[in-house]
């Protein structure tokens, strides 16, 4: 087995991982940097990346893989603290992520993407333009989520099938998640904020849904 590490925005290296070939990268890395791994990941039958960094990090990487076709490649996810992929992939933090990325098992695991092509890897948060309430109507799979106005809706993924799960943020009550195999809004305008990174323009319409083909997620 071929395993490189691909760390982000120099996050602490735990120990479990310090041996491992290692390529430094931002934040959020450059499809470029990932490319001039995977012809070294391509010459093992079992190749593995495992990525020390944030859900935006995470989230790039499974999209890169997604649009060229190489999801075969094994995906470990080591975040240095908590995050919300962290707790939908129940993949734990540091030295244990580190540990169970290596000497875990792959898992085929649903990949959510948006109808803009990119993976969400732990949450997208969606509200009203410059953090207004949300106005609109959506759904999961045939379900209802809401109609009128709330805070805001939240989409995480899922360890298991449907794959997606959505929720909307209200005062004082408490959060109900409703899973399906996509989830839709529709909206007079809405700013989509993915894996903590906002998009730069309002939407009419967002939607996150399951890929065709899933990600093999070690764990």
């Amino acid at each position: 087995m071929s395993t490189h590490v691909l760390r982000c925005d120099g996050a602490p290296v735990p120990i479990a991982l310090a041996a491992l070939p290692t390529t430094q990268t931002a934040a959020i890395p450059d499809p470029a940097v990932i490319d001039e791994l995977l012809p070294v990941l391509a010459a093992d039958s079992l190749p593995r990346l495992i990525v020390l960094g944030e859900d935006a990090a995470l989230a790039a990487v499974l999209t890169h893989l997604m649009r060229t076709e190489r999801l075969h490649v094994e995906i470990g996810y080591v975040p240095v603290e908590k995050t919300y992929a962290a707790r939908a992939y129940q993949t734990g933090t540091g030295n244990a992520a580190a540990k169970r990325a290596i000497g875990g098992s792959a898992v085929e695991t649903p990949l959510v993407r948006d109808d803009t092509g990119k993976v969400l890897a732990g949450r997208a948060v969606i509200t009203g333009i410059g953090g207004e309430r949300l106005e609109g109507e959506a759904y999961v799979d045939d379900t209802l989520l809401f109609s009128g106005d709330v805070t805001a809706m939240l989409v995480s993924p899922c360890l298991e099938p449907p794959g997606v799960r959505a929720a909307v943020r209200r005062r004082f009550r408490k959060r109900r998640w409703v899973e399906g195999r996509a989830a839709q809004l529709g909206t007079p305008g809405a700013i989509v904020t993915r894996d903590g990174v906002r998009t730069d323009r309002p939407v009419p319409r967002s939607s996150f849904y399951r890929h065709h083909e899933p990600w093999l997620l070690v764990r």
